[in-house]
């Protein structure tokens, strides 16, 4: 978004009162008393040469020892010879594989292992104004098997000179031939002579390319108050280093990097690791790079080009390598290693108009640095951790090792008027990505299909960030935000396992879902709860040291949780990761106890034999109550086969899954339920916040799926009117707008739903009002915003009326100080629903140039409520001609949650499919937009034209996404047919009776 915060002439930093700007260099504006380590020094004319400073900048990284890898032969689809021409390009729009391709097809998708590479020297030519890259690569070798084919990951690029030079064949060679499979993005380089096994050798390709807005690869952004600053920046995960440069673009195999950036005099150059060195070209003088002086002295203007070089980073994957350029600014701060004592600076770049909004996410940086080196014994281990904010980026954030990336929205927070909700993700984006400097960067998967393995970032960094921030209470959020949404994903016939194979680029793009990673997180969680938060932790610390700056698999992470704890990890853990689906837990009281069953769980209702075949090992976290009042848990207690009689008083209060820690759903009978939620909300109740999250999210799951009656859980929410926790209210609103989406053709049942969530929640609203304040418990917040957009959803005349008064101020004087920024994003939706063209107007405006990225997500988000088909026209077609391409799907998310144009966005998609297809060719948008545009139907007819649309058309780039959204019509469709008439007699019998 771009901002209408001023530009800052003076850069800011923690803890100086002043700073004095001393000039331009390759981090930005140099500042006194910085660290060398980050900042870059001037050099004059000559300098060291690249393989001297990679051995003085990191003279340990020649005894890192890689794990070996078996040769496996490769046979070569789809070749292009194109023997001995200069530039072969390999095109954008190239076929692919299909994600359900025969195994046959697929069985070549790892790069042959004859050699491998161990050392990059990255040159790269930036020209921002012409939208241009070009550059030299010279890539170290060891050869492990004798052979004469160079064979390696490219895509995109137009590639010139190839040559190879070898001690051991004491030549240097050309290429005699040159071949390109553009289905596996490969180039395949012959040499006359081969390269004999256990020799060295050096390859030296150089490449151009175009900087194109496609947010991977190398591309272009832009940024600044009227959208006038270019930059450039990288964006390589999963595959796409390939199309910066020539490369092994597979993460076992790693290699250091020495980067060296040529760019503008007046730009700033950024990688992973600090800059050694910068200086301007000197047109008569001849750089150590012979590429960098052709190229230069061929320039019109070489004395306006300026050379950065980096310092060599340790082994690390492609996908991690980053770099950037362009006109960036900075804050900065820096923490002390609690290992070591060790300052190391910490900056965060962004362009001018925005850096005031960044010092949130350095500070949340600067405090979690210390706590992770703690947690995992192990000190981050490279001299700085920038992070770049970004105006385009696909996803939200990157873990570039030293070169955090991210776009505006998940790092920038407006001081003065930054919603709650928007603080916290900031909080947890950042403490999120600072975890994967351990889980992903020091220590990374083998291959795709242990994604994961990356993602016990997710689990610790809640943790950490609880230690930030104990009244979040985020342990408890962490259902909300990953537990229920891996869940609701893995209860469809379409989910995948943790550990997936992952046989092409396709099928890599689609398994960055919430099974890799909120399932993931999810049953590492239960794990740690059932081992002991500081013995798993203590097993993580042992697998990092173990393994770094190399890879590893699943067994390797239970090897270390093994040593820490002396338990049979894999016997535990390895369905919860190798099998799809989640069981729920069937609980039968019979005398003198209690019989619990395993089943799959599914939405669509209980499970297939051929569906139902696995045995999950569960821990069944049992509390019990005695007749004193005193609760006592069992951790140790487990199921491990199909059925377990289990002895207890059933008189007593009890339940399983205390605290929600395992990772599967719990059904008891209706009077259990009952009682459970009468026992829940007592004010002395022995049930936790996170119990009393799992019985609402359990209840509604299990009605869902026909396990139990939708009644029972509505009459769970009635017994817990008086809750006081935001989070419980959170997880009732959740499932009660479930619903009303859900019946959302149906107007009857959505107005008596409304009735009874007015009842609800305005008596919530009334009792905290509209005014946010300082001192206000971060859960009366909370649960504030919560209630006021459940109130104005379900029609609240007072409410919607107090909303349209704030907006009507704004509208009147441009002073938007009345709608607090908790409020902003309901007060435009019901400025745009109940409103007309000004109002519309006005979100468009604020979304075009907010103040702030969360204002203008909100607006973008508005844009879509209006009641009005015309506007909805106009706001589909501002989508397709004026939004940002990374932005585009909240604009679509707006339309989905208006009920007025929701089969609108439907149809609208399936009219421009092919611009959408085109648009996000590569990279997320199209999964999000199919997940968008039809995930919100609820009909069989729906099903059977959502199907039949895509019947014809090439799925293989979000054939997961779409079966697992046709599976969600599906299921809504089956829920409404089965519970209309029970959900309408429950809701009538309420008629209009106070709680």
């Amino acid at each position: 978004m771009k901002s209408c915060i001023r530009p800052l002439r003076r850069v800011l930093r923690s803890r100086q009162p002043t700073c004095a700007l001393l000039g331009l260099g390759a981090q930005g504006f140099r500042v006194s008393a910085i660290s060398p380590h980050h900042t870059a020094r001037f050099l004059s004319t000559s300098h060291t040469s690249a393989l001297g400073l990679r051995s003085q900048a990191l003279p340990q990284i020649h005894a890192f020892r890689k794990r070996s890898v078996q040769p496996q032969q490769q046979r070569l689809r789809g070749l292009i010879p194109l023997s001995h021409s200069r530039n072969c390009s390999i095109a954008a729009s190239s076929p692919t594989m299909s994600a359900s391709a025969p195994v046959s097809a697929q069985q070549d998708y790892r790069l042959p292992t004859d050699v491998k590479p161990t050392h990059y020297d990255l040159t790269v030519w930036t020209d921002i104004d012409s939208s241009k890259f070009e550059g030299v690569v010279h890539i170290d070798l060891h050869v492990n098997k004798e052979t004469s084919k160079i064979v390696l990951n490219t895509a995109t690029l137009d590639l010139g000179d190839v040559s190879l030079k070898s001690d051991a064949l004491e030549n240097v060679q050309v290429a005699s031939s040159r071949e390109f499979d553009n289905v596996n993005e490969r180039g395949i380089f012959s040499f006359e002579k081969a390269l004999p096994a256990n020799a060295k050798a050096r390859l030296s390709v150089s490449f151009k390319g175009e900087l194109t807005g496609d947010m991977l690869g190398y591309y272009r952004s832009t940024g600044g108050k009227e959208g006038e600053l270019k930059y450039t920046l990288t964006q390589f995960e999963p595959t796409a280093a390939r199309r910066a440069f020539p490369c092994w673009d597979e993460p076992l195999l790693k290699a250091t990097f020495a980067v060296t950036l040529v760019s503008r005099v007046n730009t700033v150059n950024l990688s992973n690791m600090p800059a050694i060195s910068e200086e301007v070209y000197k047109p008569e003088g001849t750089d150590q790079e012979p590429w960098i002086t052709q190229k230069l002295s061929s320039l019109p203007d070489p004395g306006q080009w300026k050379i950065t070089r980096f310092e060599t980073t340790p082994p690390v994957s492609t996908y991690l390598v980053a770099y950037a350029n362009g006109p960036f600014e900075y804050l900065e701060s820096s923490y002390k290693s609690p290992l070591s004592g060790k300052v190391r600076p910490l900056r965060i770049y962004a362009t001018a108009d925005v850096i005031s909004q960044a010092q949130f996410a350095l500070d949340i940086k600067r405090m979690v640095l210390p706590l992770y080196e703690e947690v995992f014994d192990i000190e981050y281990p490279l001299p700085k951790l920038d992070t770049l904010v970004v105006n385009d980026f696909d996803s939200g954030a990157m873990e570039n090792w030293g070169l955090i990336t991210g776009r505006t929205q998940v790092f920038l927070l407006d001081p003065e008027s930054a919603d709650t909700k928007h603080k916290k993700y900031v909080a947890e984006t950042q403490s999120h990505e600072v975890a994967h400097m351990w889980f992903g960067n020091i220590t990374t998967m083998e291959w795709w299909d242990n994604l994961y393995l990356n993602e016990v970032s997710l689990c610790s960094g809640t943790l950490t960030i609880c230690r930030v921030f104990p009244e979040w209470k985020l342990d408890s959020e962490f259902l909300r935000a990953n537990f229920n949404r891996a869940r609701a994903l893995d209860a469809k016939l379409s989910s995948h396992p943790i550990e997936v194979e992952c046989p092409d680029a396709n099928m890599i793009n689609q398994i960055f879902d919430h099974l890799s990673y909120a399932k993931a997180a999810s049953v590492l969680r239960m794990l740690a709860s059932y081992v002991g938060e500081e013995r798993f932790l203590k097993g993580v610390s042992i697998y990092l040291k173990k393994h770094m700056y190399k890879n590893s698999v699943t067994k390797d992470l239970w090897e270390g949780i093994e040593a820490a704890t002396g338990l049979d990890v894999p016997k535990m853990m390895d369905n919860w990761v190798k099998k799809m689906g989640y069981p729920v837990i069937t609980v039968t009281e019979q005398e003198g106890g209690i019989s619990v069953r395993q089943d799959r769980f599914l939405e669509t209702g209980p499970a297939d034999p051929k569906d139902n075949e696995t045995i999950w090992t569960l821990p069944l976290n049992l509390l019990t109550v005695d007749s004193s009042g005193k609760a006592t848990l069992r951790k140790d207690l487990l199921l491990e086969e199909r059925e377990k009689f289990i002895p207890l008083d059933t008189n007593k209060p009890f339940k399983l899954n205390a605290d929600t820690t395992g990772f599967y759903a719990v059904q008891y009978s209706a009077d259990r339920l009952a009682k459970l939620g009468q026992q829940a909300a007592t004010t002395d109740s022995p049930f936790s916040l996170s119990d009393r999250i799992g019985l609402v999210s359990d209840a509604f799951a299990l009605s869902k799926a026909s396990y139990t009656s939708v009644s029972s859980a509505l009459e769970l929410i009635s017994a817990l009117h008086d809750e006081k926790e935001y989070l419980v209210w959170d997880a009732i609103a959740t499932n009660l707008s479930a619903i009303a989406s859900t019946w959302w053709e149906n107007p009857h049942v959505v107005e008596l739903l409304n009735a009874f969530r007015r009842e609800l929640f305005v008596p919530i609203v009334k009792r905290l009002g509209f005014e946010y304040k300082r001192s206000d418990p971060y859960d009366d917040v909370q649960l504030r915003t919560t209630a006021v957009e459940q109130a104005a959803e379900a029609g609240d005349p007072w409410v919607i009326g107090e909303l349209k008064s704030r907006f009507d101020d704004f509208l009147k004087t441009g002073d938007d100080s009345k709608i607090p920024g908790d409020l902003t994003n309901v007060t435009f939706r019901i400025a745009v629903q109940e409103g007309g063209q000004p109002e519309w107007e006005a979100v468009k405006r604020i979304a075009v140039k907010a103040k702030s990225p969360s204002q203008g997500i909100s607006a973008m988000r508005a844009m879509g409520a209006s009641k009005d088909l015309n506007l909805a026209e106009d706001t589909f077609k501002f989508v397709m001609t004026e939004a940002r391409d990374q932005d585009t799907f909240y604009y679509a998310g707006g339309l989905m949650r208006n009920f007025v144009t929701r089969r609108f966005l439907a149809n609208k998609f399936k009219e421009t499919f092919s611009a959408f297809e085109k648009r996000y060719a590569g990279n997320f948008g199209l999964i999000r937009w199919i997940e968008t545009s039809f995930g919100g139907l609820s009909s069989d007819v729906d099903y059977e034209e959502t199907a039949a649309f895509f019947k014809d058309k090439d799925t293989s780039k979000f054939d997961m996404a779409l079966k697992q959204t046709l599976d969600t019509i599906r299921s809504r469709a089956a829920w409404v047919k089965r519970s209309t008439n029970e959900l309408t007699q429950w809701l009538e019998k309420r008629g209009s009776s106070k709680l």
